[in-house]
């Protein structure tokens, strides 16, 4: 089993309520990534608590539900109340509504009774494949993988790194030495270091994983916790690297906004994301 799916295991508990533990494998700073815990809360909206993703849709189709592997377009917005650690919690599950086309749902992370996480998501339960595909912006040019900067492992407390084979683009990558640039940007490609199919979870693990923008221009001088996080997947992927652009634009009242896009190796667009986060300089 791979790491990633090792890591989102659940057990039922109840009725709408699931229990798990959450790894430390998927840190920075040694706190649980955002984009991990909201990975989490993705695949429970989903359904998925059998470990085998094929059994688990044979078993919503048999009992008349739509199949997790049909819900691939879907929007997660996940406000985050407090910091998660490494260890057990639990996901409490709502469905809030169900049209003919839509599913709405909410998800809570409680860890020692308190809720640190509130998500919710709407999935498309059917999608519409004779509408155009129409974009009136295409992803920014970037190097090749192997022309970029390849983020090394960092140890424990910055576990991510070691899960993932990230690609820093030149042109935004001059901060880690110290070069600062004009705009706050990070782009660059992304996959796991071990094989894994993409799924709708790991796309909006993917779109929260990249260094924040702003170390772009302004190098690592402030803390940027997450207070806010939504994902809007489009598609699922082709096989290969997924291709990312983050853009930050302003730093103002103590908050910065990133607007995040993925793009599969054929530019088809595969999720678009905002997140917003405070912009905390350290004390002196």
């Amino acid at each position: 089993m791979h790491a990633f799916d090792k890591d989102m295991g659940f057990v039922q508990e109840s009725e709408g309520v699931l229990n798990v533990t959450m790894s430390d494998q998927w840190s920075i700073n040694h706190v649980p990534n955002g984009g991990y815990s909201m990975a989490l809360l993705t695949r429970a909206m989903l359904g998925q608590k059998l470990a085998n993703q094929e059994l688990a849709s044979q078993e919503l189709t048999r009992q008349g539900r739509v199949a997790d592997k049909d819900l691939v377009s879907c929007i997660i917005t996940a406000n985050y109340l407090d910091r998660c650690d490494p260890k057990p919690a639990q996901i409490f599950m709502e469905t809030i509504c169900e049209s003919r086309h839509f599913i709405r749902k909410q998800a809570r992370l409680v860890q020692d009774g308190k809720e640190r996480i509130r998500a919710m998501g709407t999935f498309v339960k059917s999608l519409d494949t004779s509408l155009p595909r129409l974009y009136e912006k295409k992803p920014e040019t970037m190097a090749s993988p192997d022309q970029c900067l390849e983020v090394p492992p960092m140890g424990r407390g910055y576990s991510l790194f070691n899960q993932v084979d990230m690609r820093l683009d030149p042109a935004c990558s001059g901060w880690t030495r110290g070069e600062l640039a004009d705009r706050s940007v990070q782009k660059g490609w992304i996959r796991f270091k071990e094989n894994r199919a993409v799924d709708v979870p790991s796309i909006t693990f993917f779109a929260d994983s990249f260094p924040p923008c702003v170390f772009a221009s302004q190098g690592m001088v402030a803390w940027v916790p997450t207070i806010e996080y939504s994902v809007n997947v489009r598609q699922l992927p082709v096989p290969g690297w997924l291709k990312a652009i983050f853009t930050t634009r302003f730093i103002s009242s103590g908050l910065v906004e990133e607007d995040g896009e993925l793009w599969d190796q054929e530019n088809n667009l595969i999720a678009i994301s905002r997140q917003i986060a405070k912009y905390h300089l350290p004390l002196n």
